[in-house]
């Protein structure tokens, strides 16, 4: 991705909270002998721990641990941030150009495969953190029944850790428009046009601030 100050994210702290706002991510690794890029998609947590670093926490189905050779190369996980489509239209300047607004991040690092029991611990606490806001969660444990059945099928995934070593972000949210035009912009996401997208307009609201 290339880099552009004036569209620059954050840091990992920056990065973290996207991900935990936005868990549902994109595995791209170099595929065995000459095959080419692999590209899975899994939801990822951050792991507490150190402030200063940014730990994810995954699995994966099995044989994709193979696919993505997970322990011996670096991987990347592109997480995503609310996008849409914005219109020159909107800009009401005589002229301009279409354009994409986005918030996004490139983490790479070598993942560490899980054990077992580390590998559903790390289950348990991604079900946990899904369910928590429904009325009745229905968790990885929550009865002896289903707490036997995870049991038995944690054996087909994967889990791994990965340390981030590398991030690339970046926050395109029309900070190089005047004023004006950016509340243009924001009033027809938050209409009700066919691009209409509130999450979007929350997003450049909080850059704007």
């Amino acid at each position: 991705m290339r880099e552009n100050p004036e569209y620059a994210g954050g840091g990992l702290d920056w990065a973290a909270d996207l991900v935990r706002a936005h868990s549902w991510a994109t595995m791209v690794s170099n595929g065995a002998d000459g095959a080419g890029p692999v590209v899975s998609h899994y939801p990822f947590l951050v792991e507490d721990g150190d402030p200063r670093e940014l730990v994810l926490v995954s699995h994966v189905g099995r044989p994709d641990e193979q696919l993505h050779r997970l322990g011996t190369q670096e991987l990347c996980v592109v997480v995503q941030g609310p996008s849409g489509y914005v219109s020159p239209s909107w800009y009401q300047v005589p002229t301009a150009v279409p354009t994409w607004n986005f918030a996004t991040a490139h983490l790479y690092g070598v993942p560490e495969l899980l054990s077992d029991q580390e590998n559903l611990a790390v289950l348990e606490r991604l079900v946990a953190t899904f369910e928590a806001p429904l009325p009745e969660p229905f968790l990885l444990r929550g009865t002896l029944e289903n707490s036997a059945y995870a049991e038995r099928i944690v054996h087909g995934t994967v889990g791994f850790r990965m340390r981030v070593t590398r991030a690339v972000t970046k926050e395109k949210m029309s900070q190089d428009k005047p004023a004006p035009v950016v509340d243009r912009v924001l009033a027809e996401l938050e209409g009700e046009g066919p691009y209409a997208n509130p999450s979007l307009a929350a997003r450049m609201r909080s850059v704007r601030s």
